[in-house]
């Protein structure tokens, strides 16, 4: 039987085992590579916990941002930073405010003018137009015919009153009535009552002079000396002059002349009327008699 086959059963049969074997091992190798593949890809995707013991793994590439892009980021931060931070420290600071003119800036540029009726007038109706009605703003209107020569700015206080009074030792000698004054000067403040009375040495001969005003002298004792002897002129500030009056200690039955210190200025260049406290006792003293009283042609006022 084995003669009938003859050599082509055994080439053939060897060829076949031949094929069956490479195939097999051709299977094999195509499993070993694409094993490899795999392996390949899972290294690529993530890397295995064993290669870091300590359990840091290291970040990939997408998780850990290249260097200088990270640098721009914190530098453009801290420019956002900085910029609010001094936002907030100019809010914190305070705003300068521009400083406002006082009136001693105001009067410092502008020359000295004499004063004229014209400005009692308007003063006085300013002060009373939101407080009277049109018929008593009419009766506190004091007319030019109540007003006497105003200074020039070229008097000394003593030539002034002999020009606006020029028969005074006669109207002195006259005067024999107490707690009332023939002649009123009113001024600012008490240093300037002073200053005042040292002018009227030349003019006021034997006549008595009294210093009304509130530093230092009660109106109990002031009244007192009103009415224990004759006094010719008074020299006081407005506050206390409307308080005397008030009190009836001093009247205004014999007066005949208002003397204003008008033109005169302090050290930060005021006038009597530039200050709101003395401005307003001066349209106190003027409202609770004087102003009727000039008008009635027995009073005459005089700006110095």
């Amino acid at each position: 039987m084995g003669d009938d086959l003859g050599n082509d059963w055994w080439e053939q049969r060897d060829t076949t085992e031949t094929s069956a074997g490479e195939e097999d091992r051709e299977e094999d190798r195509e499993e070993d590579r694409e094993e490899d593949r795999e392996e390949d890809r899972e290294e690529t995707k993530q890397p295995s916990d064993k290669a870091f013991p300590h359990g840091k793994k290291r970040k990939s590439g997408a998780e850990n941002p290249r260097p200088a892009k990270k640098t721009a980021l914190k530098s453009q931060e801290a420019c956002f930073l900085a910029l609010e931070k001094k936002e907030d420290e100019e809010e914190k600071k305070p705003k300068k405010r521009r400083k406002k003119k006082t009136i001693t800036d105001v009067l410092a540029l502008s020359e000295p003018k004499p004063g004229c009726p014209g400005d009692l007038q308007s003063l006085v109706l300013e002060h009373f137009k939101n407080q009277r009605s049109v018929i008593e703003l009419e009766e506190m209107n004091l007319q030019n015919s109540c007003f006497l020569a105003c200074n020039d700015l070229t008097h000394s206080l003593s030539s002034y009153l002999k020009e606006i009074c020029p028969k005074w030792a006669k109207i002195q000698n006259k005067h024999t009535e107490k707690s009332s004054v023939v002649m009123l000067i009113v001024c600012s403040s008490a240093l300037r009552v002073i200053e005042v009375i040292k002018q009227l040495t030349t003019f006021k001969g034997e006549a008595k002079v009294l210093k009304l005003f509130a530093k230092h002298i009660k109106v109990e004792e002031q009244v007192k000396l009103l009415q224990k002897s004759v006094t010719h002129i008074a020299v006081g500030t407005p506050g206390r002059l409307t308080d005397l009056i008030k009190r009836e200690g001093l009247t205004l039955s014999a007066l005949r002349f208002l003397v204003l210190d008008w033109n005169w200025r302090d050290q930060k260049l005021r006038r009597m009327v530039d200050v709101p406290e003395v401005k307003g006792d001066l349209m106190k003293l003027l409202d609770i008699g004087i102003t009727k009283a000039c008008r009635e042609g027995k009073v005459k006022v005089g700006l110095f």
